[in-house]
């Protein structure tokens, strides 16, 4: 039987409400807006199973989203944070 995947479930409510959908890409997940395929957010497995790393594209590539590094939350949060930070939505 296949291991359950908590990111993508964690996932699928945020998607639904914000017209996002993810693709399994690298080892993490880049969620990208339905409607014009631009990068919203991406999420990376960290050495704790419990969080996920949150990056941001800032129109070249994938970085932290604030001026302190990496910033890893659970997934719960991670889209709660998401959904309410306007930069991740600039490129939408």
């Amino acid at each position: 039987m296949a291991e359950r995947d908590r990111i993508l479930e964690g996932l699928a409510a945020f998607c639904r409400a914000h017209d996002v959908v993810v693709e399994k890409r690298g080892g993490g997940y880049a969620l990208l807006s339905r409607r014009s395929g631009a990068p919203v957010a991406r999420l990376r497995r960290t050495d704790d199973p419990e969080k996920v790393e949150v990056l941001w594209w800032n129109g070249e590539r994938w970085k932290a989203p604030g001026p302190f590094g990496r910033l890893m939350m659970p997934v719960d949060q991670a889209v709660d944070y998401i959904a309410s930070e306007p930069a991740f939505w600039i490129h939408v």
